[in-house]
């Protein structure tokens, strides 16, 4: 058995995070499942490959976790909404959620610091940039409904907007 190599406030906030990151991805899981049965394909797309990015986060901390002699937990998750008002409001709780994340990922890396955890510190540096461009990345979707509108016209073109960016999101085969 390996010692564990980080505090175990780290290992908590690391835990915690495996949390976060389950959570959000059931929630694109279930905006992915209501913009496939609402008829928004490329929002559906977009979203199943957004809950996938987000277990290949939780994936990433619980290897890391292991790695570090601190096992990981895997937790239980609270079941997500199933229904939305509209395709604006799901990129709106998109947004909230990502900006969530980014709060708990900025409360790590100062651990870090302070217990001077230079792995640690080397780790979360790749959730840092992710996250910019998490954040990033909805505000600028939200951003087309001032600029395209609102009506059914607008919202077909967004989600086309969301079907190219799903498939630019895939990995390559």
């Amino acid at each position: 058995m390996n010692t564990m190599k980080i505090s175990s406030k780290m290992k908590k906030a690391l835990n915690d995070q495996v949390g976060l990151e389950a959570s959000a991805s059931n929630s694109y899981l279930a905006m992915a499942s209501w913009c496939e049965v609402t008829g928004y394909e490329g929002a559906a797309s977009y979203f199943y490959a957004q809950s996938d990015e987000e277990r290949t986060h939780m994936l990433k901390i619980v290897h890391y976790l292991n790695d570090m002699g601190a096992n990981a937990t895997i937790p239980a998750t609270k079941a997500p909404a199933t229904t939305y008002k509209s395709l604006e409001t799901i990129l709106k709780t998109a947004l909230k959620n990502e900006q969530l994340v980014t709060k708990a990922i900025h409360k790590m890396v100062e651990l870090s610091q302070k217990d001077k955890d230079h792995s640690t510190y080397a780790f979360l540096e790749w959730f840092v940039n992710e996250q910019v461009q998490e954040e990033t990345k909805f505000e600028t979707l939200l951003q087309k409904f001032d600029l395209i509108g609102r009506d059914k016209l607008a919202i077909n073109e967004i989600d086309k907007l969301l079907a190219t960016q799903a498939t630019a999101a895939e990995p390559a085969a």
